[in-house]
This record gives structure tokens, sequence and C-alpha cells, in this order.
């Protein structure tokens, strides 16, 4: 894992900050930007990234300057992910978590660098190009259901890009067998769903082109523990069963890297620090600055 030098002793008494942790652990919101700025200065090398991917990445980001208009938010962000593996983006709002998986898919203005699955470049193709013929699926963070839509209709619209309609059809039957509990309200209008499967839908709809890669943005979001608990045993169930590659932004940080194999550490839209999940919840340094404490 990448490491910077060992951290200074946080300050005590009076601070204008995040709040968490205990009183000797608060820091100000000046000294959380001084010390990941410093922490984004000494960030992985290339070759650490690729390591953590087993030296065999399905989707690699190199050097990737991109944002949108003439605002630029990563910059000269790189990225090694292999095939079946679950990356987790951490780090503070701003830090550029989100516009990665934006420039995966294709949403924002991409100035240098290049975006690659299965060694082929994909850094200008469309987002229907990606989802088709990439195999590429986002699911946003938003809900992004048709609730005057049945469940069986949101699902076939997820297959908007296949060939024939029956094509769609027929994975949209296959999503239902797997999940019984979508079947079971197949007719009913998605406004009446819960928030947990009402997210189960929208990770379901993403599956009906059967993508390699899944960007996931805040699979937590809004969400109560108990479905908290449920989408991501769903997500666990897609990356060791189905053998999808998942790509995550999530706001709680402890949840995502206990779920996933690697985990980056994004300030200021570079990586500041990157190891397997286990060991960012384990580092001191991680849980000062980005854990509550």
């Amino acid at each position: 894992m990448a490491r910077s030098e060992a951290p200074s002793k946080p300050r005590l008494g009076r601070t204008s900050g995040y709040g968490l942790g205990a009183v000797e652990t608060v820091l100000s919101v000046d000294e959380v930007e001084r010390d990941a700025a410093r922490l984004a200065a000494a960030g992985p090398s290339r070759e650490q990234l690729r390591a953590l991917a087993g030296d065999a990445p399905l989707l690699s980001i190199e050097q990737l300057n991109a944002g949108y208009g003439r605002m630029e938010i990563l910059h000269g962000f790189s990225l090694e992910v292999g095939k079946g593996q679950s990356l987790c983006l951490i780090g503070p709002n701003g830090a550029g978590k989100s516009t990665v998986l934006h420039s995966i898919y294709g949403f924002t203005t991409i100035t240098a660098g290049a975006i690659r699955i299965h060694g082929k470049d994909i850094t200008r193709l469309s987002p229907n190009v990606k989802l088709k013929d990439a195999g590429i699926a986002y699911i946003l963070q938003d809900n992004s259901v048709f609730p005057d839509m049945t469940v069986e209709e949101n699902l076939l619209m997820g297959g908007y890009l296949k060939d024939r309609p029956a094509e769609a059809k027929a994975a949209a039957e296959r999503v239902l067998d797997s999940y019984p509990r979508l079947a079971e309200r197949r007719r009913q209008r998605a406004g009446v769903l819960s928030g947990g499967e009402r997210r189960l839908l929208e990770i379901s709809r993403a599956l009906i082109m059967d993508p390699d890669v899944l960007l996931v943005d805040e699979p937590s979001i809004g969400l109560e523990p108990r479905f908290i608990d449920m989408v991501f045993e769903i997500l666990d169930d897609l990356q060791s069963r189905a053998g999808k590659t998942i790509v995550m932004v999530e706001q709680n940080a402890k949840k995502g890297l206990d779920f996933a194999d690697i985990g980056y550490v994004l300030v200021a839209g570079q990586v500041a620090m990157a190891g397997r999940g286990a060991e960012l919840l384990d580092d001191p340094e991680v849980g000062r600055l980005f854990l509550g404490g």
C-alpha cells in the first residue's frame, strides 16, 4: 500500500471541523485539507496500482485529465481494476469520486489520458456504445426508477439498446428469476416500492445488458440500514457469483472499504492512497482523516 510519512499529531482545542470521533480526534477543516493535500503529493505509482489489480487489469485509466466544460476535476488520474474485483473510491467532498465514474461512462470533458477495457481504448466512445459494446453499466446515485411504470417495464427499459425487443424480454425474465422479490412485484408500479426495492430494481435494470463492469454511485444513499445490508449482499453476489467488476463511490467509507477488494483515497482529483480495502480500514491515517477517528 502506498504510504506517506507518519501523520502529524492532531491538534486539540477549538476547531471548526467535521466533528467526527472523540474530542481528542476532532480535526479542523483546514487541517484535514492540509494533510490530505500532503497525501496526494505522495500518491501511489502506476506499478502499485497495477499490482493491486493482479497485474491483469480489466479496466484501466491512465493519466486522465477530465471535468465539466472548462472546469478540470481530475488531474493525471490513474486506475487499475481486474476482472471480478471491486474497487471503492473514498475521499472528501469535491475530491472527484463521482467524476471518475462519469468519465468512465462518457459524461465528462476529457482533455488528456486514456480509458481502456480489455486493452481497448474506449475514451471517446459515447455512453450508449460503452453500455452496448464495451460492457459498462452505470447505476446512478439518484432515484432513477420510472415510478409510473411497472417493475417489469422498468427492467425492459434497461434493454432499450437490444437489437430486438424479444432479447430484452428474455433478459428481464432471467433477472426476475434471480430476484423473486422483484418477480412478486413485476406488475406493480415502481413508485410503491420501498427504498431498498427501488435500489434493487435500479441494479437489476443495469444487468439487462449483461455488463462486465458496474459503476455504482452511492449505493447506500438514502437507505435504512437493513436495506443497505441487502444492497451490499446483492453486489457481493454479482461480484463473487457472476464475476462482475465493480467500481463504486460510497459515502459510508467504512462500509465501502469493508466490501471492496481495493480502495482508493482521492484528494483534489488525484489518488492519494491505494491499498486493499481491509488495509485502508485499519490504516490510522485513513481513519483519522476520512473515517471519523
